[in-house]
């Protein structure tokens, strides 16, 4: 029996870990009976461990008696190179995408069969993603997820397509139509599309049936509001009063604020009093 434990085989090590990896994304604060629980650790040891692990800093003990993950760990974390390397590297080009397409942008790295979010930018007016830093979502269920999926070996693309999991009514889960879209990503990464070898317009990302702004085919932007031209008294009965033969004027459009300013009176000079 591993460190004096119940169980044979486990060790203090592996029931520390095990005790770790009972917080998730879900739940992020658990309290004593919870992550012994979650664990499979007896209440007196998780007692013991949550003690030293939160004296060490990997565990906060808040005060309503539940537990969240301490700074500490927070900083072992940020030392791994896909936190401390990718993200440096990738930091001056996610800001250019972001400045170009004002949408959000990930950086992901594949982790198995999920994609791992790395860093996420995103503005005022993107649209709302359920993607944080440090989550995981399903290679087959997200837009960077098929784009690393499609890079990646055809043993990790047939795993992924064996059997996917529908997490929105949204998400695709046909793996011929799955397929389809990879080699949809892999043509428009070798330019395929731009030298006209595929057929297709739209880039990924793109809405079907719209522009690069965002504009439908035919699509017409409304005329800038015009001022009316008040009408003019003249010789002759032409219309609206104007001059027969004069030619209109064009309508100007309002490109900003119009001020009209009234002509300032002459001032008064008022008599002055004999001293």
């Amino acid at each position: 029996m591993a460190g004096g434990s119940a169980s044979p085989g486990r060790s203090v090590t592996s029931r520390a870990l095990a005790i770790l990896d009972a917080f998730d994304e879900t739940s992020p604060r658990l309290s004593l009976s919870e992550i012994a629980e979650r664990s499979g650790t007896p209440l007196t040891t998780a007692h013991r461990l949550l003690a030293e692990l939160t004296d060490w800093g990997a565990l906060v003990r808040r005060q309503d008696g539940r537990y969240q993950i301490g700074p500490k760990l927070w900083d072992l974390g940020l030392l791994a190179p896909v936190q401390l390397e990718l993200r440096q590297v990738a930091a001056p080009f996610l800001m250019d995408v972001h400045t170009t397409i004002r949408d959000t942008v990930h950086l992901a790295v594949r982790d198995g069969l999920s994609a791992l979010y790395v860093e996420r930018i995103s503005g005022r007016e993107s649209v709302p993603v359920v993607s944080r830093v440090g989550s995981r979502l399903p290679l087959h269920a997200t837009g960077v997820g098929k784009v690393l999926l499609a890079a990646a070996p055809p043993d990790v693309v047939d795993q992924a397509l064996r059997s996917p999991a529908r997490l929105t009514r949204h998400t695709l889960v046909e793996p011929g139509r799955l397929r389809r879209e990879l080699a949809e990503v892999r043509a428009y990464r070798r330019g395929d599309v731009a030298r006209g070898r595929v057929a297709g317009g739209a880039g990924p990302g793109r809405a079907a049936g719209r522009s690069r702004r965002g504009r439908r085919p035919g699509h017409r932007r409304p005329a800038a509001p015009t001022r009316p031209r008040p009408p003019r008294a003249g010789a002759g009965g032409g219309r609206s009063g104007h001059r027969t033969g004069a030619q209109p004027r064009p309508r100007v459009p309002l490109t900003g604020r119009i001020r009209f300013h009234r002509p300032r009176a002459a001032p008064t000079l008022a008599p002055c009093a004999p001293r």
